[in-house]
């Protein structure tokens, strides 16, 4: 049986007064992929944002491998193991590539070498003296995502990384999360695309009003597509 890497319950949380969580819960176990499906605005980010403790005022459980979170500041969480990857990226425009690569904190073991990220992405080994602000949008999600892999973290956040990118890099980065699902990494993806995520995911669920309102399973995706998309306005 598989080790439970991820576990929210009754999670409500606000922005100031706005109550933008309602009660959301959901759970990850080591080595699946699950989806955080819906559209603008129906909480998929916030819950992102309030696992990792991030500009909002929580309520409810949060267990990282059966360590209660709610109580911690976002550096004691992702020292769990937590790799967050925001969709606003965070790419230090002034440092080139390789220098993004190298000023990170370690918040696990095993976090990949240079060697190990320019193998999985070439386009970055290419660009490696380029300045974060020359970078192409699909060379950027490359590059916030190769940040998270070599701090050693083992349980990957990663808020809409396809957004406005070409069809290329979107399969690309689909071949990523194959192999990154393959290594043993647990991720939530955040995701409107349900094309691209479905299939990869064990599990997608589908969040609307801060809470979730459809879990469906990979096997069940057929049967499931026409309420998926309802929900999704596709």
């Amino acid at each position: 049986m598989r080790k439970e890497m991820l576990r929210v319950e009754h999670l409500n949380a606000w922005y100031g007064e706005s109550h933008v969580l309602h009660g959301i819960g959901f759970h990850v176990n080591e080595g699946e992929l699950v989806t955080l499906l819906g559209r603008n605005g129906a909480g998929r980010s916030s819950t992102l944002r309030a696992i990792m403790g991030i500009g909002c005022t929580r309520k409810g459980s949060i267990r990282v491998q059966g360590h209660e979170t709610t109580g911690l500041k976002p550096h004691h969480i992702a020292r769990l193991g937590i790799g967050y990857c925001p969709e606003e990226r965070g790419i230090y425009a002034s440092l080139n590539v390789e220098e993004n690569l190298l000023l990170l904190p370690q918040v696990g073991p095993g976090g990949m070498t240079l060697a190990e990220i320019y193998q999985m992405f070439p386009n970055l080994y290419e660009r490696r003296k380029s300045q974060g602000t020359k970078l192409s949008g699909g060379e950027q999600q490359m590059l916030a995502m190769a940040r998270i892999l070599r701090t050693g973290a083992k349980l990957l956040l990663l808020d809409e990384i396809t957004e406005g990118l070409a069809p290329v890099v979107v399969e690309m980065l689909g071949k990523v999360l194959t192999e990154l699902k393959t290594r043993g990494y647990t991720i939530v993806l955040v995701e409107q695309n349900f094309r691209f995520s479905a299939p990869l995911a064990d599990r997608n669920y589908v969040v609307e009003h801060g809470n979730i309102v459809a879990t469906v399973a990979y096997g069940e995706l057929e049967k499931n597509r026409t309420l998926i998309e309802n929900y999704l306005g596709v």
